[in-house]
């Protein structure tokens, strides 16, 4: 089973914590923080993660391209995240697939709830992105406090002899 996770990517930076104050100084590093973050999610969860963005934001022609592994997507001139996200829903659905959509606009997880996708609301998905980035520092912290095993197993004695050799001691 292949999941896939569509987020509505001004829904997400308008009620996350992290990403309010951000956007309030320079919507761009809420936008590239938000990614970076999906990129996590994706690395932990294994799943295909495509964060839509509405293009009235960012004015000009539609864009789609890979950032840190996502897919990010910018809207047509007068095409919603909303709209974008129901069309992905019903393009990608098949009978191996399951799409999760993120987002918590009610109206918007009626809507991709009855094509068949499940719903996750920001708050969810922040809690969930909380508890990834827990694991990872987790992870990190015990991975950098173990000892470097030798490569060849040495006794006790050995082992203290060269560590004398390395230090120039007798």
């Amino acid at each position: 089973m292949q999941n896939i996770l569509l987020v509505d990517g001004y829904n997400m930076i308008g009620a996350w914590a992290e990403l309010r104050p951000l956007r309030d100084q320079n919507f761009e590093d809420a936008r590239d923080r938000l990614i970076e973050l999906m990129a996590e999610y994706k690395a932990a969860m294994g799943w295909r993660v495509i964060v839509v963005f509405d293009a009235h934001l960012v004015p000009g022609t539609e864009q789609l391209y890979v950032q840190h592994a996502v897919e990010v997507i910018y809207t047509r001139k007068n095409e919603t995240a909303d709209e974008r996200i129901e069309k992905l829903t019903n393009e990608l659905r098949g009978r191996k697939i399951q799409i999760h959509v993120a987002t918590s606009d009610m109206t918007e997880q009626s809507v991709v709830f009855g094509q068949g996708a499940l719903r996750k609301s920001a708050k969810e998905l922040e809690i969930e992105m909380k508890i990834i980035q827990a694991k990872i520092s987790s992870k990190v912290k015990s991975a950098r406090s173990e000892k470097p095993a030798s490569r060849i197993p040495l006794t006790k004695d050995v082992e203290l002899m060269f560590e004398k050799w390395r230090r120039g001691l007798k």
